[in-house]
């Protein structure tokens, strides 16, 4: 109490939550766009994920996003990059090498559009120009083999993250470090875990990933082994995989979202894309505390060989490295330690025996071997 005014003074710890970091893995698979153009054009559904973006920045001003796209045969950043700021900053050149100058109707497109970004928030405009240029960029180097194509390249997306995601973390620990964290320690004692829980101090910056997906999961399970070190991968770190399921199975999305207890959803109207992604993944992983989630019950929990890169239902495991075979592998020696396997006669037609007769007992004098026992008369 202060001796002054007689008021009471608290001292205050951080009270600003921890940014959350969401990193977006987004299929852009030309082949499986088109099989949706009915229902839901690319167009369309990059104009509502940019909306999504903006929600989840101005949920709070620390929040960060990074946008990477799945192509069919590359997995290339759409968000953040450097090359648009680099072609803002150059002026054109002409043919022969001059500065091109601007005339009227360059300048009347470029007042107009210099009007149009005035009017919106810095960071909504810099997400919005890169992952457009980007993706115009992308589809543009796009040949006739890569629309041919029903894959994508999840892992290395996947994997893109993941990098993204501990460089940031690195970085956000070295500017800040734990003294929030220190000093709730020392004032509230070995009872700050539960408000640091409940989010009176700042715990670091949190991440989740979310898959927006249009192909086949089982066109992907020649990656199999590096999708799966992804999931592990996340699963050690603590970081929820949130799929949203446009069209195609998703055998390996859903063992994602199960293991790193994400947000599945298959949906069946893709029209309502904005929708599905307000409800169900704008939440972080504090607001999830207060919420029920969707879940999922029926995980299709099929694994890949990894001789032929088929998803099987029954196969043959390594005793040793724990790998995957659909069939007996040639000689018996595991084709990823090359240890040998004791396979035995695995596929040889069992020999059909005989039914055995049964032996009789003898008999004596043609009678039973054991007479009859003979009633007797009770003694009066």
């Amino acid at each position: 109490m202060n001796a002054v005014d007689a008021s009471e003074h608290y001292e205050s710890v951080a009270t600003e939550p921890a940014p959350s970091l969401l990193a977006i893995v987004l299929d852009v698979n030309p082949h499986a766009w088109a099989l949706l153009e009915d229902q839901l054009p690319f167009s369309k559904a990059l104009a509502n994920l940019l909306v999504f973006i903006n929600a989840h920045l101005a949920f709070n001003y620390t929040n960060e996003v990074a946008v990477v796209a799945s192509h069919s045969q590359r997995a290339a950043w759409l968000y953040p990059t450097h090359s648009q700021q680099q072609k803002t900053s150059t002026n054109r050149q002409d043919a022969d090498g001059d500065i091109e100058m601007n005339g009227q109707e360059a300048h009347n497109i470029h007042s107009s559009r210099t009007s149009t970004q005035n009017n919106m928030y810095r960071p909504f405009r810099v997400v919005e120009e890169q992952v457009l240029e980007n993706v115009r960029e992308l589809l543009a180097s796009t040949d006739a083999s890569d629309v041919s194509a029903t894959s994508t390249m999840l892992a290395g997306a996947l994997t893109l993250a993941l990098s993204h995601i501990n460089r940031r973390t690195m970085t956000w620990t070295e500017t800040h470090g734990n003294s929030s964290v220190d000093t709730a320690n020392a004032a509230t004692g070995s009872s700050s875990a539960a408000a640091v829980s409940g989010g009176n101090v700042s715990l670091g910056l949190q991440s989740r990933i979310l898959i927006v997906s249009v192909s086949s999961s089982t066109d992907s399970a020649h990656q199999y082994i590096p999708i799966m070190n992804s999931i592990f991968a996340c699963q050690r770190l603590h970081i929820p995989i949130d799929v949203c399921k446009l069209s195609g199975d998703a055998v390996f999305l859903q063992q994602a979202s199960d293991a790193t207890r994400g947000v599945y959803m298959s949906l069946t109207e893709p029209r309502g894309l904005l929708q599905y992604l307000m409800m169900a993944f704008l939440p972080d992983q504090r607001s999830r505390k207060h919420l029920v989630l969707p879940s999922r019950v029926d995980v299709d929990f099929r694994a890949a060989c990894f001789c032929h890169r088929r998803v099987v239902n029954i196969g043959f495991v390594c005793s040793i490295c724990l790998s995957i075979f659909c069939e007996p592998p040639e000689n018996g020696d595991c084709l990823t330690c090359g240890t040998h396997l004791e396979i035995g006669d695995y596929g040889a037609r069992p020999a059909v025996l005989g039914k055995k007769k049964k032996k009789k007992k003898a008999r004596l004098n043609g009678s039973s071997a054991t007479a009859t026992p003979t009633p007797t008369a009770t003694p009066g």
